[in-house]
């Protein structure tokens, strides 16, 4: 990258580096508060509420908050937002300190967060959108996995270490400094373009968020890879719930194995970010999409469903995490290029709705499936095909589960990749 490429992306690359390392110290807070909530109650269930709380805002209010980010000054709402995110965080301390930190003030606080997130993450992929110059969306993009899988990789590691070493005061004090380094810069450093005053919505906050959805339907190479990536996320989030009931009870599994399987993911999503910044750009992105989800879906599934061994489900980590990055890179040009900077704020909200609303579906389908269905399935069988294609015992029933994920995956691919043919080659609409 020259010298003038460098100066022209320089805002983009502080607001990331700094958002970035504060989004690490939030997800260690988080890690830690899962390790210290289940030390005090021993509940996985009170544990994963922390997520479902975390998660319902962003679900329930994403389309209305693309709108409110329209409508609001970008650099402000993100100020706001990370702010009062960070007084949230306080406020555990301070219930941690004296001693008065109860699971309900956990799941308040959790969701207070994540409607801060829900509001200010439109605002930040607009902000992205008026900082980087259209040549370099993919590069960006390839940034953005970048960190991402750098904190996948990164905040359970810190976050252990911190919190046995210290407790959760060291793991919040760390969260709480990266995001005083975040919102200083942002605050003093970085000057968000506004977007174009015709681009700029007028209506009221309903009326806004009906805009973005008249939009997707008027645009319906969008429509049909939100719809697609919606199939993605229910699938991915059932194999997200079946993981751990299969690595932690498979006779060469444990809490090791799936330490290294994970990592793993991680690992694999990290190279896959750096070949996504670093690839030309391709001519063919609805088909690159495709061909990466259909890598992804078609492998890692199938290996953890007839895998027996740790090197087996660590290369279907690989197979199936290493496109990820690169798929994303192309949809977020796709989207930046198709998609008026002034609208993107609603869009990208009514995307987020239409597309993650499956995540906790997923979740539960993939839990019930587990424990209710595949898990007896297995255990009543005393031999014959199913059980030389899975084996037996605790295990057997998540195998099965993980064929049947890899089934509806390549099937989902196989249909939107027909849907998605005449869309091929196509780019800005915008």
């Amino acid at each position: 990258m020259n010298k003038l490429n460098i100066k022209s992306l320089r805002p983009y690359l502080l607001l990331w580096s700094t958002q970035s390392l504060s989004a690490l110290g939030s997800s260690m807070t988080g890690y830690a508060l899962v390790l210290w909530l289940y030390r005090e109650s021993g509940s996985a269930l009170e544990t994963a509420l922390l997520s479902v709380c975390s998660y319902a805002p962003y679900v329930l209010m994403s389309i209305f908050a693309g709108a409110l980010s329209d409508l609001w000054d970008k650099k402000r709402t993100m100020l706001i937002c990370d702010l009062l995110a960070a007084v949230s965080t306080v406020g555990v301390l301070v219930l941690l300190e004296t001693g008065q930190l109860a699971p309900w003030h956990m799941y308040l606080l959790n969701a207070v967060s994540g409607l801060m997130n829900t509001v200010q993450q439109p605002a930040s992929e607009v902000a992205a959108t008026l900082l980087v110059p259209k040549e370099h969306y993919q590069r960006t993009s390839g940034l953005r996995s970048l960190s991402g899988s750098l904190n996948t990789l990164l905040h359970p590691v810190l976050a252990s270490a911190l919190f046995a070493f210290s407790g959760m005061d060291l793991v919040i004090a760390v969260d709480l400094a990266t995001f005083s380094l975040a919102f200083l810069t942002l605050l003093f450093f970085i000057r968000i373009p506004k977007a174009p005053e015709s681009e700029r919505p007028r209506e009221s906050l309903l009326a806004s968020a009906g805009e973005g959805l008249r939009w997707l339907r008027g645009d319906p190479l969008i429509m049909y890879l939100i719809f697609f990536l919606a199939c993605i996320n229910l699938v991915a989030s059932a194999y997200n719930a079946a993981l751990p009931a299969l690595l932690l009870s498979r006779e060469n599994g444990g809490e090791t194995v799936f330490g290294l399987v994970n990592a793993t993911v991680g690992a694999a999503s990290l190279i896959g970010s750096a070949a996504a910044s670093l690839l030309p750009a391709s001519k063919e992105r609805v088909r690159a999409i495709c061909l990466c989800l259909f890598l992804a879906m078609s492998t890692e599934n199938f290996l953890l469903a007839f895998g027996r061994t740790p090197a087996l489900w660590c290369l279907g980590a690989v197979l199936g995490w290493l496109p990820i990055p690169l798929m994303n890179a192309h949809m977020d040009v796709i989207f930046r290029t198709r998609i008026p900077a002034g609208m993107q704020g609603r869009v990208f909200s009514c995307r987020n709705t239409l597309q993650f609303f499956p995540i906790p579906v997923g979740y539960l389908l993939g839990g019930v499936l587990v424990d209710q269905v595949f898990e007896p399935l297995m255990s009543a069988q005393a031999g014959g095909l199913l059980v030389s294609l899975f084996g037996s015992g605790k295990g057997s029933g998540a195998a099965l589960l993980f064929f049947v994920l890899g089934l509806s995956g390549v099937a989902v691919c196989l249909v939107f990749y027909r849907l998605l043919r005449r869309f091929r080659g196509s780019l800005p609409r915008a």
